[in-house]
């Protein structure tokens, strides 16, 4: 296998707030401050001041990744400890309101919000995105056509987004809803080579749409800058190891329908609107509901599509050495995902929306090196 194929780059977005009243907390500039003195560039701050996000090297295999990711997280952890606040990894608070939100300065997100107004002010929301390396250009627009169609089966992996505004939505991820009001968000539609990709991107570019390619924010897109493929349709996993584990699905997912590729073979490619079907049914339900297996023609079991997925994908995590992650979703699957937990601690403390901001400081902390200072803490 070469080196530069199917590496890894991971990038989470974390919520800081306010221990005492649960709420976000506008403070990345203090973050920042002694933050990129400990992570240098790997720490960035984002649109709010709200949010702040990690973002990995450059990772051969897994368990680069996981050592990336775990010091990063638990790094940004303490430092938020030292300053009286916590990190949270879920993809929408759920109390804090947008409309009190500090954006940070910086000249692109005034721009954002210059061309974007309500859209972007609105979009406090939170996720994880997984860049995987493939150098053939031809062959990330390949990748990218067949993984559409799994794409809704990753995203109801990873929901913790089901509250906005005090309120339970209804929705295992809110943030999916949030983030369509974008322009150029969702699934892709089909490209027939790079070159129509790029043609796409040129006549945005130069009709003033875009400034560059960044600004196609699909589900699923080659990256205009780096030789990698990003997947962007996740929710942030509340648990660092659920992270590894979507990462690990998501890089053995590449290589496989790669070696497809390279054997001249393909998934059946399903249309934009299908797949968006597909889509709205895992943010809606998670892994409660059912996905359309488009092939039968009729609605599955979401866990069940989720085994077929995993069988698909196996030879591939064999090759990778990523079965210790890829048995996190087996987990998964069992205990359910943030959102659902989520909706548990609510109902088990009787509406208490704190609890729950409570139950995802705790959780962001599962499996690091650290343990808050109890003396500190606030109950419900």
């Amino acid at each position: 296998m070469q080196k530069e194929l199917f590496t890894l780059g991971i990038e989470e977005e974390y919520q800081i707030v306010d221990p005492h009243t649960r709420e976000l907390k506008s403070h990345i500039a203090q973050i920042l401050e002694d933050g990129q003195a400990i992570l240098r560039e790997r720490v960035k701050p984002e649109m709010h001041q709200s949010v702040v996000e990690v973002g990995t090297g450059v990772c051969a295999n897994m368990e680069e990744a996981r050592k990336d990711l775990v010091t990063l997280r638990t790094e940004l952890a303490k430092l938020a400890i030292s300053k009286g606040l916590r990190i949270v990894a879920a993809s929408t608070h759920p109390f804090s309101d947008w409309k009190y939100q500090e954006i940070t300065e910086h000249e692109r997100y005034h721009g954002l919000v210059n061309d974007l107004q309500d859209i972007a002010r609105a979009n406090l929301i939170f996720g994880l995105h997984v860049h995987v390396g493939i150098k053939d250009r031809e062959a990330q627009i390949e990748v990218m056509n067949q993984m559409r169609y799994l794409l809704p089966h990753i995203l109801a992996l990873t929901t913790s987004s089901p509250f906005w505004l005090g309120r339970p939505t209804g929705l295992y991820s809110w943030r999916t809803q949030v983030f369509k009001r974008f322009p150029r968000t969702g699934i892709p539609d089909l490209f027939n080579s790079y070159s129509e990709f790029e043609d796409y991107i040129r006549l945005l570019v130069e009709t003033g749409c875009i400034d560059n390619g960044k600004k196609i924010w699909w589900d699923l897109r080659p990256h205009p800058f780096f030789e990698t493929i990003e997947i962007r349709i996740c929710d942030i996993p509340t648990r660092v190891d659920e992270s590894l584990a979507i990462a690990a699905l998501i890089q053995a997912t590449a290589k496989t329908l790669y070696d497809l590729y390279k054997r001249n073979m393909q998934f059946r490619h399903y249309s934009r609107a299908l797949i968006e079907e597909n889509k709205f049914l895992a943010a809606r339900y998670g892994l409660t509901g059912q996905l359309i297996d488009f092939s039968k023609k009729q609605k599955i079991s979401t866990p069940d599509l989720i085994h077929e997925f995993l069988r698909f994908v196996d030879d591939a995590v064999e090759e990778l050495g990523s079965r210790k992650e890829i048995n996190t979703i087996y987990k998964i699957l069992e205990h359910g995902t943030s959102a659902r937990k989520q909706l548990q601690v609510f109902e088990a403390t009787n509406g208490d929306i704190k609890a729950v901001v409570d139950f995802l400081i705790n959780e962001t902390l599962h499996g690091l090196p650290i343990e808050l200072p109890k003396e500190k803490e606030v109950t419900a």
